[in-house]
């Protein structure tokens, strides 16, 4: 048992100067690039829709507007249940939407405009 941690002694003391030893062929890490400069910050009104809230009659009326124009209206009676009336086709006509209704909402980006 003794032989065994005598051998075991000798290969430590004779393994810890290799292990000691640093390589020679370090090179320096680059700088730190800078950072990308940042993205102009977005026009609030592209990023979110706008919403006004009026008082009127007791009544409570949200219109939501993207880029100034208005495409919903929330109508929030003082007595009553409240409804919406959206602009599906972006043409200034509302129709009103019935809670629980299944509707059926296409998609219509607008793509360009001339």
């Amino acid at each position: 048992m003794r032989s065994i941690h005598a051998i075991l002694i000798a290969l430590a003391l004779a393994a810890a100067p290799a292990l000691a030893q640093q390589p020679t062929d370090l090179q320096p890490l680059p700088a730190i690039p800078p950072p990308p400069p940042e993205m102009a910050p977005l026009d609030e009104s592209l990023a979110e829709p706008v919403v006004t809230i009026k008082k009127r009659e007791g009544d409570t009326i949200e219109e939501h507007r993207i880029n100034g124009k208005l495409y919903k209206i929330v109508v929030t009676p003082e007595h009553g249940v409240p409804y919406t009336l959206i602009d599906r086709e972006g043409e200034g006509n509302f129709s009103r939407v019935e809670m629980g209704t299944p509707t059926l909402s296409v998609p219509m980006w607008v793509i360009g405009t001339f």
